[in-house]
C-alpha cells in the first residue's frame, strides 16, 4: 500500500499530479467559458453542443446522441438544445426514419454564432493553454490528452 497517512495522502507524486490536471481544467473552463459567455453571448457547454452539431452535418443528431456525445442525460441535451433553439441558433426536423423523433442542426444564425465564438475560443486556448506551455511538449501533451479523454469515454457506461 502506497498511502498509510495523511501526509501521504496528501503529498503522494500521482494524486498531486491528477489534483494539478483538475484544478488547472477547472480554472480552464472557468476563464474560457467567461470570454465565451462575454464575448459571444453562449456558455461553453452551448459552444461543445455547437460544435457536436456542426460535426454532425446533415441532417442533424438525436438527443440521445447529443448526450452521449457531450457525457449529459437525454434531458439535460434537451435543455442545451431548448436554449439554443429559444435563440434562434438551433432548429428541430422530423427524423427522416422515426416519426416519433426529432433531431437537431444549425440554424444560419447558429453556424455564423459558432465561426464567432470558434476565432474567440481559439485565441483564448493559445493564450490560456498553449502559451504556458513550452513548444516542444504542445504536441505530445495535446496527443496524451487525447488517450486520457478516449480511455475515460470507453470506460464510462453508456448514459440513460
Amino acid at each position: 500500500m502506497d498511502i498509510e497517512t495523511p501526509q501521504d495522502a496528501a503529498n503522494h507524486a500521482v494524486m498531486l499530479a491528477f489534483g494539478r490536471l483538475q484544478g488547472a481544467a477547472n480554472r480552464l473552463e472557468y476563464l474560457l467559458g467567461r470570454a465565451l459567455e462575454q464575448e459571444c453571448g453562449i456558455t461553453h457547454l452551448e459552444f461543445e453542443v455547437l460544435l457536436i452539431l456542426a460535426r454532425a452535418g446533415e441532417p442533424g443528431m438525436s438527443m440521445r446522441a447529443i448526450s452521449q456525445e457531450q457525457v449529459l442525460t437525454t434531458g439535460g441535451a434537451t435543455r442545451v438544445i431548448d436554449r439554443l433553439e429559444r435563440e434562434g441558433l438551433v432548429a428541430r426536423t422530423q427524423h427522416p426514419t422515426d416519426k416519433r423523433g426529432r433531431l437537431a442542426k444549425l440554424t444560419p444564425k447558429g453556424a455564423e454564432t459558432l465561426v464567432h465564438a470558434a476565432n474567440v475560443h481559439l485565441e483564448n486556448i493559445k493564450r490560456h493553454f498553449l502559451a504556458p506551455l513550452p513548444e516542444g511538449h504542445r504536441e505530445r501533451f495535446a496527443e496524451d490528452l487525447k488517450l486520457l479523454s478516449h480511455a475515460a469515454r470507453d470506460a464510462l457506461p453508456p448514459l440513460k
